[in-house]
């Protein structure tokens, strides 16, 4: 998009994202995920759209997006994806710790969220079910050390 259309663009997701959220009920809870993204310019428009989580992939990028929510007080929940889902092994509980204790250097643990980096339609049944029993497994230790 040309810099001078951005606002206007902005203004259509921002309204679009919350007139499809709209006629939820009060009480459902309302995600969105965002991939490979830069968010130190976008995030005002991110916190405009006031969904109630957002996921994000950090497996690749790195927990320094999540200065980017720090520094400029995103409120929300989030949760950065702890392993790479386009990885066939099933991830380590090391590696995805390293994640979580990473993120709650900046997101308080109420407000963090345990979950792969994107969607799982890459990976099998069999991948699916072993990365998602260790990632639970390990979201359940943590749980009860901060309890």
């Amino acid at each position: 998009l040309r810099k001078a259309d951005q606002a206007e663009y902005w203004n259509w997701a921002v309204n679009s994202f919350k007139h499809c959220a709209s006629s939820a009920n009060v009480d459902t809870q309302i995600h969105t995920h965002m991939c490979y993204s830069d968010f130190k310019d976008c995030l005002p428009e991110i916190k405009a759209m006031d969904a109630d989580v957002i996921t994000i992939e950090t497996s690749c990028t790195g927990l320094q997006l999540l200065e980017v929510f720090h520094e400029q007080g995103y409120p929300n929940a989030i949760g950065p994806g702890v392993y790479d889902i386009h990885s066939p092994r099933t991830p380590s509980e090391i590696n995805m710790k390293v994640v979580i204790d990473g993120a709650l250097a900046t997101i308080p643990a109420e407000r963090l969220w345990i979950n792969p980096d994107c969607g799982l339609k890459t990976r099998n049944w069999v991948e699916t079910k072993a990365a998602l029993t260790e990632m639970v497994k390990l979201a359940k230790t943590v749980r009860a050390q901060l309890a």
